[in-house]
């Protein structure tokens, strides 16, 4: 383990000597050159990810896939958000937006006395150990993850935003990050106030965060494979999630239009999802919203339409 943070550290410091550090001088940062770096890991991590979706599950999805790809545009789409978020171009927009605002906040929040809850300190001896204080904050974000995404099934301003996510009807592995970017900005304000508060140390929020996301991507990769009756109440996989994406059944709680549905984490299954328990028989259905497929709802087909159309549901006037 320490090898591999070695050669990640290293690749980081040629990466960012090299183009981050020479970037960031010519458009007048000098000054944040330690938030360079720290961006420098971020897009490392994000290369990586994408070299594993190609390699790994990409191959997987050709293996074994659900259904056929005759949709390509509604695909490219889903790959340009992957694009926009892995290689950290919305989170350099933060940057240059809200992370001085929040920097700001917790400062006010330091002067007044309100310290920072170290999860880590919890049992000196056992919780500050590495790999069991890395494993508890996974679970940690993993239930804040739950809650975050059962409010964007619950209240309906955030769903006429996460519906987006929904509206893909030919679901891959670049479906994780097909979101409306004010419903990621929602999510990625709550993580980062949580991450502040509870005082995970930086590396280990890019460990979770780079894990969390390549699960995801392959929770909606088009691959048929699930992990029998019992490890599909362990983890997610591809089955489990494509049945949360399901027309009705995953966005749908007590009947027709009533919003709730099969909610999960991003890891581990939990809450109402054990409504709908494994069975020895899998079940593969159709991906997508009600509306989209009932009444023709017009979800978009490229980025700037689906972004358009997600504010227009969201003021009432789609």
């Amino acid at each position: 383990m320490d090898a591999l943070s070695d050669i990640f550290s290293a690749v980081q410091q040629w990466l960012y000597e090299t183009l981050v550090q020479p970037l960031a001088f010519w458009m007048g940062l000098g000054n944040r050159l330690e938030d360079a770096y720290d961006a420098t890991g971020w897009l490392l991590v994000g290369l990586l990810q994408l070299v594993v979706l190609l390699a790994v599950i990409g191959p997987l999805q050709r293996w074994r896939p659900v259904e056929a790809i005759t949709d390509r545009v509604a695909v490219r789409a889903d790959v340009l958000y992957t694009l926009i978020h892995r290689l950290g171009l919305f989170r350099l927009a933060l940057f240059f937006t809200l992370t001085p605002w929040l920097d700001d906040l917790f400062g006010l929040l330091r002067v007044a006395g309100l310290g920072t809850l170290h999860l880590d300190d919890l049992w000196p001896g056992v919780t500050d150990q590495a790999l069991v204080s890395l494993l508890m904050y996974l679970l940690v974000f993993d239930f804040l993850d739950y809650w975050i995404h059962r409010g964007q099934h619950q209240f309906e301003w955030w769903w006429k935003l996460h519906s987006l996510h929904h509206s893909q009807r030919q679901m891959t592995m670049w479906s994780d990050n097909r979101n409306h970017l004010l419903d990621d900005l929602i999510r990625d304000v709550i993580v980062v106030v949580v991450a502040q508060l509870i005082g995970i140390a930086p590396g280990q929020f890019v460990a979770i965060v780079a894990f969390t996301q390549l699960s995801e991507s392959f929770q909606h990769a088009n691959v048929r494979l699930w992990f029998g009756r019992w490890g599909e109440r362990l983890w997610i996989s591809p089955r489990f999630h494509r049945l949360h994406h399901s027309v009705g059944l995953g966005h749908e709680s007590k009947g027709k239009g009533i919003l709730g549905g099969v909610t999960l984490a991003s890891c581990c299954p939990g809450g109402t999802c054990c409504s709908a328990p494994p069975t020895s028989s899998p079940r593969y259905d159709p991906t997508g919203v009600r509306d989209q497929v009932e009444q023709g709802r017009d979800y978009g087909r490229g980025f700037w339409d689906q972004q358009w159309l997600g504010v227009k549901r969201l003021l009432g006037r789609a």
